[in-house]
């Protein structure tokens, strides 16, 4: 009755021991770390940070490719087609993986096309004004905001990216009314913050660092639960009367769904971290890359349970769309807050 059994295990066995065996060589070529947004974010200067490590670690040259359009649709697709033998990595991302699956009924991907390697970097957002805006503070700029409802304009990265969503949420916890201006990508947003195009945005720290050390931007307040290491002087939202107030972005590398397991395990033992190494980039403090990382398992725990929070907010009744969108925002998902305890515990969606 049971004579299929044992062939079926020899298959399954003999299987795993050829994975074990290409694990143990791998890597013999160049690796491609697929970038989903534009140059010039968190994400590129993130992926880029980690291709210099992560060639370092594998001893093999990891070419970093931004594939950027369509909240990260041209860059997920091209991951999930990618062959599954561990030469195709992409950066993860909060957008990605929770915000996309909640936003768009329909997707050119699906979550479960990938396998999750390892959690590399959190993010928190800055809020800075052009030095041209008259608020010098968190204060002075939701009064400002209030005295003049509508006028302001902040940028994004995108309709739907991590900026967007953050100021929202101060739009609807402060009650400010101010105009969304989306680019594609991070870059020409700030760009045209620079010029006074824009007065303000609130997205992740890495890009706007060395302009804030120039004097060309000012930071009014982070998104993080308390100051970050390399502003100090500037305090959080949380510390101004927003008891709670938190919103951060959350990275990591995933490979195609069928990406033997030994050479996913293998992948994620190469700490990508920087934080703690001599010579680390300052723009990613230790508070945004994760010394120890988070293996395959616990970054499955960071956004399903986010994504079915999304999911709920954006059937709800009475919102605009952005507002509901701000109710998605980082109340579950934006901080990936997660016991490491309870990660490993939650399933794959």
């Amino acid at each position: 009755m049971f004579k299929w059994i044992r062939p079926l295990l020899t298959v399954g066995l003999m299987g795993l021991a050829a994975g074990a065996a290409i694990a143990q060589e791998y890597p013999t070529k160049p690796i491609t770390l697929i970038v989903p947004f534009a140059p010039g974010g968190s994400s590129d200067l993130i992926s880029r940070l980690l291709g210099q490590k992560l060639t370092e670690a594998f001893k093999q040259q990891v070419i970093v490719d931004n594939r950027g359009g369509g909240a990260g649709f041209v860059g997920m697709q091209a991951a999930a087609r990618a062959a599954p033998d561990g030469y195709t990595l992409i950066l993860g991302h909060i957008g990605t993986l929770a915000v996309n699956p909640a936003m768009f009924a329909k997707m050119p991907y699906k979550v479960d096309e990938f396998a999750p390697v390892t959690l590399v970097a959190t993010v928190p957002n800055v809020l800075v004004v052009s030095p041209a805006l008259p608020a010098k503070t968190f204060q002075e700029f939701i009064k400002l905001a209030k005295e003049k409802p509508g006028t302001l304009n902040y940028g994004s990265a995108g309709i739907g990216s991590a900026g967007h969503l953050a100021m929202e949420y101060l739009k609807q916890k402060t009650g400010i009314e101010m105009s969304h201006v989306p680019y594609k990508g991070t870059g020409p947003m700030i760009t045209d913050l620079l010029s006074g195009q824009t007065q303000a945005t609130f997205t992740g720290a890495p890009p706007l660092m060395p302009h804030i050390k120039a004097d060309k931007l000012r930071p009014l307040a982070v998104g993080s639960a308390k100051r970050l290491e390399t502003l100090p002087d500037v305090p959080s939202v949380a510390e101004q009367d927003y008891p709670g107030f938190e919103t951060s972005q959350w990275y990591g590398i995933l490979a195609p769904a069928k990406t033997p397991a030994p050479i996913v395990e293998k992948a994620s033992r190469r700490d990508p971290s920087c934080a703690a190494e001599p010579g680390g980039d300052r723009a990613v403090s230790a508070r945004w890359l994760d010394p120890d990382g988070v293996d395959s398992r616990g970054v499955r725990g960071l956004y399903p349970e986010g994504s079915e929070t999304l999911g709920r907010h954006r059937q709800g009744r009475g919102h605009p769309a952005e507002l509901r969108l701000c109710r998605l925002v980082y109340l579950q998902i934006g901080h990936a807050r997660v016991d490491r305890s309870q990660e490993v515990k939650r399933a794959w969606p």
